[in-house]
């Protein structure tokens, strides 16, 4: 079977493969360029984001589209999604189980598909969906390793560098990084 983004999306729009399903406005497959050079991965829908079904528009989405503006990309020429797709109730953070499911059916597809050169790990737990590491990410943030045959870069969710104005310049040098790896991958 030949998988497209297109097919995938409706797949993800439909799924019911989880719990999460029944609380959900809206699933939120990711949205962005077909073949972009990076792909951001965050946590989960947000309740903007399970409105709309697109992903970051609250104020989160503001925040990250300020740091792409900082180092000269446009939020259309990246990719953007989250570790599950839809929205947890109460905001509460994805469970193991749905992290799996969302994974082994939606994200593992995507990024076979985007092929991108660079991932961007958005917060803790999309460290944890794509490496299983739990590790703190005031020690890790910034780290750059490959998966499979992309670049990532672990850093901290938007979310976190709202709240907080030390993580807020942590963020901003890893998008300097970030920066710079884009410049070398050209």
């Amino acid at each position: 079977m030949n998988l497209t983004l297109d097919k995938l999306n409706f797949g993800i729009k439909n799924c019911k493969k989880c719990p999460l399903c029944k609380s959900r406005l809206n699933a939120v497959p990711g949205e962005g360029a077909v073949n972009p050079k990076i792909f951001f991965l965050g946590e989960a829908p947000g309740i903007n984001e399970d409105r709309t079904g697109k992903p970051f528009v609250g104020k989160s989405g503001k925040y990250l589209d300020e740091l792409f503006a900082d180092i000269g990309i446009l939020r259309n020429e990246v990719y953007i999604t989250s570790s599950v797709k839809c929205r947890p109730p109460k905001n509460r953070r994805p469970l193991p189980n749905e992290l799996k499911i969302c994974r082994l059916n939606w994200l593992d597809k995507q990024l076979m598909i985007i092929n991108p050169k660079l991932i961007v790990m958005l917060g803790k737990v999309a460290l944890l969906q794509l490496t299983n590491r739990t590790d703190n990410l005031t020690q890790v943030h910034g780290e750059i390793f490959t998966y499979h045959s992309s670049q990532c870069l672990i850093t901290f969710h938007p979310a976190s560098a709202m709240r907080f104005p030390k993580i807020d310049i942590l963020m901003k040098q890893d998008f300097q990084k970030l920066k710079l790896l884009l410049e070398k991958l050209g």
